[in-house]
């Protein structure tokens, strides 16, 4: 062999692992996460912190390179808010209150800040903007006489039966976050997502107050006790038409985990030359 041919060889060969090695950050990862949520909205308008639920989920992530990634997921979230923590002379007048689960799709993409490299000790983190869209289901409760009630159907707001507000919706979803390797197969990742949905009822609060003897003869006496809450016996605030939320704007949750994640990555031979690779 001639020290051309030799040369072609050795060429050929920094290419073909310079690839392998652009190839090898592409993979999959999964795994749980564990956190918190809050909600934002006409029972929280002064977007307090004071009453998180639990939250948790399952994520599937592709890495197309070091920086750019898809992820999909499924969580499940409690929410709640009481007027009754209030601030707000109107809030803590109309006295209203209400708990959810909620149970999200997610996808989104991610956009590592810094290059990232499972088993690099030089790109083994990086913090990260991510973006996309939210499926989900939710069913606002609220207790009364020590009984737990589902809102939507009682038509709180004076919706015709067969007319209340659907039980999914949908959202647009966008946060940060942070990962960074434990080793090799393992990372944790820290993200903060909030979700800015497309209905304003996740708390059964938006319009106005109905007319409360109308609702008592078409949804029944729970119907009119749960969508008048307020204190005193002649609240100007419970008139008919008057306003019990605010239809402007939409609700919105927010979920804060921790991910621990495994890396179902390719061989780690084509790393060999990378700088700060681990062997």
């Amino acid at each position: 062999m001639n020290i051309l041919s030799i040369k072609k060889l050795h060429l050929l060969s920094l290419f073909l692992f310079s690839s392998l090695g652009l190839f090898a950050q592409q993979g999959w990862e999964a795994g749980p996460s564990l956190g918190l949520a809050t909600y934002f909205g006409d029972l929280n308008t002064s977007f307090s912190l004071r009453n998180p639920g639990i939250a948790g989920g399952i994520s599937i992530r592709y890495n197309f390179n070091n920086r750019l990634c898809l992820k999909f997921s499924g969580n499940y979230a409690e929410i709640s808010a009481d007027d009754a923590f209030s601030k707000n002379t109107f809030e803590k007048e109309r006295n209203l209150s209400f708990q959810s689960i909620i149970v999200d799709a997610t996808a989104q993409f991610e956009f590592n800040f810094l290059p990232y490299t499972h088993g690099s000790s030089a790109e083994f983190f990086t913090p990260y903007l991510f973006g996309g869209l939210s499926t989900f289901y939710y069913n606002p409760q609220a207790e009364y006489q020590g009984q737990l009630y589902d809102l939507r159907e009682l038509g709180t707001e004076g919706q015709f039966k067969g007319e209340e507000y659907l039980a999914f919706s949908g959202a647009y979803n966008y946060g940060i976050g942070i990962k960074f390797d434990i080793n090799y197969q393992w990372s944790l990742n820290v993200e903060l997502g909030i979700r800015s949905t497309f209905t304003d009822y996740l708390d059964d609060v938006s319009t106005v107050f109905p007319d409360n003897d109308d609702l008592r003869r078409s949804h029944g006496e729970v119907a009119a006790a749960l969508s008048d809450r307020t204190l005193g016996d002649d609240s100007p605030l419970s008139r008919t038409g008057r306003q019990r939320g605010n239809a402007g704007n939409n609700d919105n949750y927010a979920i804060l985990n921790v991910s621990l994640m495994y890396y179902f990555g390719s061989i780690r031979c084509p790393e060999i030359g990378r700088p700060g690779a681990k062997f």
